[in-house]
């Protein structure tokens, strides 16, 4: 699967209805939790357990929907409770409650105990876990000025309508307008020895902008070229160096969606306009806007080790990444600019954690260096098949009643090293495509062979913009396309995409993962004229 529609009537709405006020609410401190931690992993043990792990978990969730000039939903739900996960007999066994009494959590432990012993029959060798020390008593808290859950609802309302009157304004027939606000509470301990407690905030503020032609009937779209981030609502603040609650804001590059909506107010009127792309071979020099997106399916999902031993086979897929091109050390992957690092510690990234979810600190590792294949993304489980003797920390499970497993790091394209700028890379193209946004797409269950397209695309000519053009969408495969890479800008030029909602496992759950890059050029890219009939 791949990075989830942006749409309210197509996430999904996990917990209980609350009121606002709820959100400020601590149900239950830290030394609570400890306790209740400790009465599973003594339980566990007792019957038989030789490694038991406990997540207690709180996930607030808000969501405005606004549409014109009106609020179409608020939404404001909490999910809480306590997943249990053992190893007995060399076997996995989980268990979940909401009821928090103790009765009730050593029935759920002795539950995941039975289960895994049910699971050792079926067993053709042992669970191996990665050696990890306990860290003892530790917390981390996502960065942050403004948890953005204080702020009134009235206030986000406005700002909302407010863009939406701009849309309208400049000549917009509709706009759908939406903020989605996460807060992830959550406690793990195990039998390592490790206490964590965590507070992890989200934020994605996005819109879809729609202009018709009264002449022909015909429509044009632009969405957000915002991001999602890990951080508090300073991010949706103007631009400054004013101090918020008496501090300058970790994150210079705040969000201006009044802007953006002016500008695609602009850009839907001139694509109603444009003409259409004619196919054939492109220089393309790709935004960040529109690469997150590219990285995520074409280099952070097929170096998912999960997916390489095809263990998602049946529902996201394998991999054409196979533990045989990572054992030659030799494997081709991209050109030798292409340097993708995964990262969990990177500020502001939807991926930031201090810990994952078997309580291994945050990390980051290279993936892809000088253009080959180097590592894939683990969990401790999955540590001893590529020869690591420590898990690289991606465990995720996004509730405490889901099991947690291999889930994706930030992966990013690594800037260039020497001063480079968009213009810099435009000016010595002859024939190319500048392209802006995420939109349809489309990969192979592989992720080898792809075709993507933008929000806004304009041509280059002769090292200038010649005007914007539509319908257009690359195709390559992987190798051929990363291999095609030439210049990448600087690191002034590096910026986050992202997504809350990447599909995965069955059942399924979804998480949140960001994607860095710089402006990048490609040679020779095959694109087509997606309206034209074959």
């Amino acid at each position: 699967m791949g990075l989830g529609a942006t749409f309210l009537s197509q996430i999904p709405i996990v917990g209980s209805a609350i009121s606002p006020e709820r959100f400020l609410e601590t149900p239950i401190d830290v030394a609570a939790k400890k306790a209740i931690a400790d009465v599973v992993l003594n339980t566990a043990k007792s019957k038989g357990a030789t490694y038991a792990d406990v997540r207690i978990g709180r996930y607030l969730r808000q969501f405005i929907v606004t549409r014109e000039n009106r609020v179409d939903n608020i939404s404001n739900t909490e999910s809480y409770g306590i997943g249990i996960r053992v190893i007995a007999n060399g076997s996995w066994g989980f268990a979940a409650t909401d009821k928090m009494d103790t009765d009730s959590i050593v029935k759920a432990t002795n539950t995941a105990v039975q289960i895994a012993k049910v699971n050792a029959k079926l067993l053709t060798e042992p669970v191996r876990l990665a050696p990890q020390k306990g860290y003892g008593t530790v917390s981390w808290k996502t960065p942050m000025q403004i948890n953005a859950f204080t702020v009134p609802i009235k206030e986000k309302v406005d700002l909302l309508l407010s863009a939406n009157d701009v849309a309208m304004k400049n000549g917009v027939n509709f706009i759908n307008n939406s903020l989605f606000l996460v807060n992830e509470q959550k406690y793990f301990a195990s039998t390592d020895g490790s206490y964590i407690d965590q507070d992890i905030h989200r934020i994605w503020p996005t819109f879809n902008v729609t202009k018709t032609d009264k002449q022909t009937g015909k429509f044009e779209t632009r969405n957000s070229l915002g991001s999602p981030m890990g951080m508090g609502y300073e991010y949706l603040l103007p631009r400054s160096e004013e101090k918020i609650n008496g501090v300058i804001p970790l994150y210079k590059g705040s969000y201006d969606m009044l802007e953006d909506v002016r500008m695609a107010a602009q850009q839907v009127d001139e694509k109603l306009k444009a003409k259409p792309v004619e196919p054939g071979k492109y220089d393309l020099v790709l935004d960040p806007t529109n690469l997150f997106l590219t990285i995520h399916e074409s280099v952070g999902h097929p170096t998912e080790l999960d997916r390489v031993l095809g263990y998602e086979a049946n529902y996201a897929g394998t991999s054409f990444l196979t533990l045989d091109k990572w054992e030659s050390k030799k494997f081709n992957f991209g050109s030798n600019v292409v340097n993708f690092v995964a990262d969990k510690t990177q500020p502001n990234s939807l991926g930031a954690v201090g810990y994952d979810d078997e309580g291994v600190q945050a990390k980051e590792w290279d993936i892809i260096k000088n253009g080959i294949l180097v590592n894939y993304q683990t969990t401790r489980d999955q540590a001893h098949i590529i020869g690591l003797n420590a898990s690289q920390g991606c465990s995720f499970a996004d509730s405490w009643d889901n099991i947690q497993f291999q889930r994706m790091p930030n992966v990013s394209l690594q800037p260039g090293k020497l001063p480079l700028k968009p213009a810099d890379i435009i000016k010595n193209i002859e024939k190319g495509l500048y392209m802006f946004g995420r939109n349809s797409y489309s990969i192979d269950q592989q992720r080898y062979n792809f075709q993507f397209s933008s929000q806004l695309c304009y041509e280059i000519k002769n090292g200038k913009i010649a005007g914007m053009v539509k319908d257009a969408a690359y195709q390559a495969n992987t190798q051929e396309f990363w291999n095609s890479c030439s210049a990448i800008c600087d690191k002034q030029d590096y910026r986050l995409g992202g997504s809350f909602f990447d599909g995965k496992g069955q059942p399924s759950q979804v998480s949140a993962v960001s994607h860095g890059c710089a402006t990048t050029k490609f040679n020779g890219v095959s694109v087509i004229n997606t309206a034209r009939k074959i």
